[in-house]
């Protein structure tokens, strides 16, 4: 029945295969007959593909040096002759691969999108919405199906749980870097563009006179796409190999029942995002954010009553059908509250835009003390998922009680094909505003890029929430893949049985580990967010410059155009100098751990880890989304529209939240991941030689 299974999973991963290209053959088949549009969108494709492959570059040598580490150290020296050290590293390589993959996919389709969107704006909303949707699709389904994929080859050569551990952090470790060069990349021209352009000179978002406009378009494709594609690669291949782990403790080192679950339930959620990609539709309404919602709703059904048939034709244990589903209505729950802190109509960013009309601190206030309101849903979610989950599933047996933890997380992320194609229709769609705007398609098509917008940010902010609360439930099945992995080496070691059963706070190895994985999300989001600061100042100062000396640039005088390449050049020479130090930080900070307290000071050092690292993501994305969409709410024509006292103070407001959703916030939950696999890669040596 496993092998079976595991057979059908490659069949529905070939089959999203074969929806994406049908999806992309289908954008790329959309009218673009606009020579400005093209023109432009040309430059945002070359400056993110040129970003891409200089990123890709520097990550390659990473990569190679971690997987020779790999090869030389893990599980056990090479010297003593194992071969398992050669299959880890190819492992290894192969999960850093599949991540980068899924980001090249995601600018590939993105990049054509972003004009087809725009041209179809001209035509009407429904268009538009569709065309910008299936772009995003495209990822959604190249990059579920590359990571269902890449796992069940993975286990099917192996069968062995430390070797999917070493592709998941492969992928982990690609998307850290990944998503930090993207995301500071995107916010350094963010901010320097809208500071300048808005605050300072009063012209509007996307106009051309920007020098930093289009590196603002490139950064929407490598920070929120590329970037984005591997963080959620990683979580959902994280998600699966923590399951495995725990799955493989229980059935044996063969697998059984408990394995067939795992790629069961993944295949079906693929399978149920498929489907539901191919119902998005816009209504008579013509509301995308309703359209957005609807197939995320008909996925979820259709994956609960999948996974429902499955259980009983199968007889897989209904307690952990009941876990699985419980993920998945927590993962939902947790999205309507972040919509609820996000969204412009509701009341937390009308409060704040009201605010704004007193000044910025007014708007930061605002913004912080939401921001930190919206983290109590989200945790109790968390906590109440993993509660109910581990309470349901003890009655079935020793180490139950975790998997069923492990298979929250991957029901939570089940639909996480429908995720990332809401995800990705959202830069888009923030693309294809820009190109309207800068082509001069008029403003009946600017009306429609705007809805479209609008509807992208409320959902991203959703999908944030979503994407966070998944890698907290999967942090704690990683959690339970790290004791099994110390048990079984304590046991190798004759050690004994059950060597590490929790973590006592109170036991000062724990209390050590656990004060400074709590500091850790601080000093790496920092770190991040100085990056923009550093890297906006000297794009700030780029943009004065040429506004200073191209003559009639100021003015918009007819054939004057600006240097966007310094700008480009300055957000990706400033990005690839800033994405490195913070992820070394992470690593290097869980390997002294270790070596310094052994397993149970990394257990307290991943406890603090997940918990602040959780309520710092969750805190910094809602802020930011919020600031997003007050301003937004503002420039609709509300508090006196664009140009007024309450604008400025919003787009002030914005400009400290564009670095807190997209720079910081989303990888924390990336950075958590790496440390936990880390620590369950280095479980042996942490067990047998450590200082203390």
């Amino acid at each position: 029945m496993s092998t079976i299974i595991q057979l059908s999973s490659i069949a529905i991963a070939v089959g999203s295969f074969v929806m994406a290209f049908w999806l992309y053959r289908w954008v790329k088949a959309q009218k673009s007959e606009h020579e400005r549009v093209e023109q432009i969108g040309r430059i945002i494709e070359q400056g993110a593909n040129a970003f891409l492959k200089r990123e890709y570059s520097i990550l390659a040598r990473f990569s190679g040096i971690m997987a020779i580490l790999i090869l030389l150290f893990i599980p056990t020296p090479i010297w003593k002759g194992s071969i398992q050290n050669i299959i880890m590293a190819i492992s290894f390589l192969a999960g850093a691969v599949f991540s980068a993959l899924a980001g090249k996919v995601g600018i590939q389709v993105a990049t054509i999108a972003n004009r087809k969107t725009a041209v179809a704006a001209q035509r009407g909303i429904r268009p538009a919405f569709l065309t910008g949707f299936r772009g995003g699709a495209v990822m959604g389904m190249a990059v579920v199906g590359i990571s269902l994929l890449g796992v069940t080859i993975v286990y099917l050569l192996t069968e062995d749980a430390t070797t999917i551990l070493a592709f998941s952090f492969g992928a982990s470790s690609l998307a850290l870097f990944a998503k930090a060069g993207g995301g500071i990349f995107t916010k350094t021209a963010d901010i320097s563009a809208d500071l300048v352009g808005k605050v300072e000179l009063g012209i509007p978002e996307d106009d051309p006179r920007n020098p930093a406009v289009i590196a603002d378009n490139v950064g929407d494709n490598v920070g929120d796409v590329a970037g984005m594609g591997a963080d959620l690669f990683d979580s959902n291949v994280a998600s699966l190999a923590a399951a495995l782990v725990v799955a493989l403790s229980l059935d044996g080192a063969t697998g059984g029942k408990n394995v067939a679950m795992v790629f069961c339930f993944a295949a079906l959620g693929l399978f149920a995002s498929i489907i539901g990609v191919s119902t998005a539709r816009m209504g008579k309404k013509d509301n995308p954010t309703h359209a957005l919602n609807s197939s995320t709703y008909v996925t979820t059904a259709l994956y609960a009553l999948l996974t429902a048939a499955a259980t009983w034709i199968f007889a897989f244990p209904w307690r952990l059908y009941a876990a699985a589903i419980i993920g998945l209505l927590v993962g939902t729950i947790i999205g309507i509250a972040s919509d609820y802190y996000t969204n412009d109509e509701k009341r937390p960013v009308r409060n704040v835009a009201d605010s704004s009309q007193s000044g910025a601190a007014f708007t930061i206030l605002g913004g912080v003390s939401y921001g930190m309101l919206s983290v109590l849903p989200a945790m109790v979610g968390i906590a109440l998922a993993a509660f109910a989950a581990y309470l349901v599933c003890d009655p079935l047996g020793e180490g139950f009680a975790m998997f069923g933890i492990a298979m929250s997380a991957v029901g939570m992320l089940s639909i996480v094909g429908m995720i990332i194609s809401n995800d990705a229709y959202g830069p888009i769609v923030d693309n294809a505003r820009g190109l309207v705007e800068m082509a001069h398609l008029g403003e009946e098509a600017l009306d429609v890029t705007d809805s479209l917008d609008s509807a992208g940010n409320t959902v991203k902010a959703v999908t944030k929430g979503f994407a966070i609360a998944a890698a907290g439930l999967t942090i704690i099945a990683l959690l339970g893949a790290f004791m099994s992995e110390v048990n079984d080496a304590a046991l190798a070691l004759g050690m004994g049985e059950q060597f590490l059963n929790g973590f006592d706070v109170m036991n000062p190895h724990v209390f050590f580990g656990l004060l400074v994985g709590a500091a850790i999300p601080a000093v790496f989001s920092a770190m991040l967010m100085l990056g923009v600061e550093r890297n906006a100042q000297r794009m700030i100062a780029e943009i004065h410059r040429q506004f200073k000396t191209i003559v009639g640039l100021r003015e918009g005088v007819e054939g004057v155009v600006p240097e966007y390449d310094r700008c480009i050049d300055i957000a990706t020479v400033g990005a690839l100098k800033e994405l490195i130090p913070a992820g070394l930080m992470a690593i290097v900070s869980t390997l002294a751990v270790g070596f310094i307290g052994g397993v149970h000071a990394i257990g307290g050092f991943l406890v603090g880890n997940i918990v602040s690292g959780l309520v710092l993501a969750l805190f910094m994305s809602n802020a930011g989304g919020l600031w997003d969409n007050t301003k937004k709410y503002i420039e609709a024509g509300n508090h006196g529209g664009r140009g007024s006292e309450a604008h400025k103070a919003a787009v002030v407001g914005d400009t400290v939240g564009d670095p807190f959703k997209d720079t910081a916030g989303p990888s924390i939950n990336t950075q958590i991941t790496v440390v936990s696999l880390v620590s369950s890669l280095m479980a042996s040596a942490f067990l047998t030689m450590s200082l203390f």
